[in-house]
């Protein structure tokens, strides 16, 4: 990874714990932590887990993400798509930060829709493994990891061009549901869901494919 993809991390990071130390006296004892389908409140924290939980999950998830090109067997290929690698990294430590961003608003008391505000950024993540999907080359840890797939050279580039592309149209649906709010959480999942279960099954039927 980068110094500069690690700075603007790290920076990301430095600022969740700041916030939550300045904020720390004016939450309540117990924050709102968890939210239903509907956008209702169903679940709750203590204040120190709900202002630093999510700033030491960035620590750890960043921890792994070094991590992992490192202790991959297949490491020389990430290495190849390694620019799309970091650059989700980056992606997924900014989507964490403004689900914090969020919950400490929430918590303030700004009362808003948050399936709102959290429809459209699941839908640029999503794309966005669409990219990283659609460019990852055979390793452990990254992709639509199946037997199938690990197994076979062919198999993975087949079952990686195709399910990016189903990963970047699974993110416009999802922009497609926010003017719809009762319904986005079917927006979100179901689409997920069915690229998931397409790409296991592709990935069978290519491998046998191959094998004949």
């Amino acid at each position: 990874m980068r110094k500069s993809e690690i700075f603007i991390i790290a920076g990301i990071i430095l600022l969740s714990f700041a916030i939550g130390i300045y904020f720390y006296p004016q939450m309540p004892e117990k924050m709102a932590s968890h939210w239903n389908a509907l956008g209702q409140v169903d679940g709750y924290t203590s204040k120190f887990w709900g202002l630093f939980l999510m700033p030491f999950l960035s620590v750890g998830l960043l921890l792994l993400f070094i991590l992992i090109p490192k202790i991959d067997p297949l490491k020389a290929n990430i290495e190849i798509f390694r620019k799309y690698y970091d650059g989700f990294v980056v992606l997924v430590i900014v989507f964490l930060s403004y689900l914090y961003l969020l919950t400490v608003f929430w918590n303030l008391g700004m009362k808003f829709s948050m399936i709102l505000f959290l429809t459209p950024v699941f839908g640029i993540f999503f794309y966005s493994c669409g990219i990283l999907v659609e460019n990852a080359k055979r390793n452990w840890f990254i992709g639509i990891r199946t037997p199938w797939t690990l197994s076979n050279e062919k198999v993975w580039e087949k079952t990686h061009k195709i399910g990016g592309k189903l990963f970047k149209i699974a993110g416009i649906i999802v922009l497609l549901g926010i003017p719809f709010q009762s319904y986005a959480i079917f927006f979100i999942l179901v689409p997920v869901i069915l690229v998931l279960v397409f790409t296991i099954i592709h990935s069978y039927f290519a491998y046998q494919s191959e094998k004949k």
